[in-house]
């Protein structure tokens, strides 16, 4: 039996429908990619396991954020109440893994004032980004450090309890800047537990022979935009391997953690991969 042939007029109501219909799911999903996600932070809680990560530094809680973005698109409400939060977890360690700005250096001072809320008792530690590093160099260094962060320029500092030693190490940025990870690891032990702050999380690749135990990363955003069982549309050059999350580098003793990050670039939007505020907590 064959069906009702549909009408034109038919046809162009339901045709209409559907448009519109698709029209306001399109619309919906903009304004939530724009202006709800890009704002919706993330706090992600991770354990990791460090076989020779020194008693005392058992249970050690690192807060670790990345990639602000400070620009026109930035919404310094939420950021401010991103500070608030992260003061309110009480870690022992901040660190961030840079890009401070999206470009323009006239955000420094709204960084300064952000950052500046930001105290933990070993300390608040950073290093640069690819953005920071185009022509920002001098502003970003002395923006964090005003802050109160110190910006580990291929050098490392420990950290004591007791008659224990964490070493915190920190490079230039890999891709753009000028790094050195010798000269950042020079005279720490061999045997020595170490975390490596880097802002590309790809090159812990080439980073695996050396003793690093844990390297924590940004630079990825995630992708900013991920497509269900798909993954993300794109990622930048040297955050494409490790985009997000903790990885186990193989035949190497480097665990790796890559942050979504805070901020957006290139476009502000968000999709189904929020930003992320990370607490890290470091176990025997």
């Amino acid at each position: 039996m064959n069906s009702k042939p549909i009408c034109r007029r038919t046809f162009l109501k339901k045709s209409m429908g559907w448009g519109l219909g698709l029209a306001s799911a399109a619309s919906l999903s903009g304004a939530y990619s724009r202006w709800i996600e890009p704002n919706w932070i993330d706090m992600t809680d991770v354990e990791v396991k460090i076989t020779n990560l020194p008693r005392s530094f058992d249970q050690f809680r690192i807060v670790h954020f990345s990639d602000l973005h400070l620009g026109v698109h930035s919404d310094s409400e939420h950021l401010i109440a991103l500070m608030e939060q992260i003061q309110r977890l009480k870690p022992d360690l901040i660190c961030f893994t840079g890009d401070l700005l999206d470009h323009s250096t006239s955000y420094i001072a709204e960084a300064v004032s952000l950052l500046s809320r930001l105290q933990a008792p070993y300390g608040q530690y950073a290093v640069l980004g690819n953005h920071d590093a185009f022509g920002n160099r001098r502003s970003v260094t002395r923006g964090l450090s005003q802050a109160g962060f110190h910006v580990l320029h291929n050098e490392h500092v420990p950290l004591t309890k007791g008659s224990d030693s964490l070493y915190i190490a920190g490079i230039d940025d890999p891709w753009v800047g000028k790094p050195n990870i010798d000269q950042a690891l020079l005279h720490i032990p061999q045997d020595a537990c170490t975390i490596l702050l880097a802002h590309e999380p790809d090159f812990a690749d080439e980073y695996s022979r050396l003793p690093i135990d844990l390297q924590l990363s940004g630079h990825s955003h995630g992708g900013q935009v991920q497509i269900p069982f798909i993954g993300p549309l794109y990622t930048p050059p040297y955050g494409s391997k490790y985009s997000q999350g903790l990885y186990q580098i193989p035949d190497s003793r480097l665990q790796v953690y890559t942050t979504r990050g805070i901020g957006t670039s290139r476009m502000p939007i968000r999709f189904h991969c929020r930003p992320e505020l990370t607490v890290i907590t470091l176990k025997r």
